[in-house]
């Protein structure tokens, strides 16, 4: 699938224009990409930061059109917070920050263009993800 068509799914229903002013980007630009221009790496990267969409999607078709929320990589969360902290973490306070990190991701990746922030949302997957975890 080529760029333009790639960019076009991006859009969907919104308008040309609206989607140029939320990415930043001059309509003209973005309608000359619809033609089939490619753009810049730096204004490819533009779109897909401000549109909440995969770099490596919008670039070549591959991966998901969305950008998916992290891995917690444990060890290196837990090192780094004891070296910002210089304190050990104990089993409450790792349980809490893994909570806030995976509820900062929910709400990351589930923002609106308006900036909405589904907090029942994340409830409910928190919720989800606590009972999904191993006992």
């Amino acid at each position: 699938m080529a760029f333009s068509l790639r960019l076009k799914a991006l859009i969907g229903e919104e308008s040309i224009s609206g989607f140029a002013r939320r990415v930043d980007i001059n309509e003209a630009l973005i309608r000359k990409y619809l033609k089939g221009s490619e753009p810049s790496l730096t204004k490819a990267n533009q779109i897909a930061m401000r549109a909440n969409c995969s770099l490596e999607w919008l670039a070549t078709g591959c991966g998901y059109l969305y950008r998916q929320a992290e891995v917690v990589d444990k060890t290196a969360l837990f090192t780094a917070y004891e070296h910002v902290t210089d304190k050990k973490m104990n089993n409450t306070e790792s349980d809490e920050l893994l909570k806030i990190i995976t509820g900062y991701q929910y709400l990351r990746t589930h923002k609106k263009m308006d900036g909405y922030l589904d907090i029942s949302g994340m409830a409910s997957f928190l919720s989800l993800a606590k009972h999904d975890e191993p006992e």
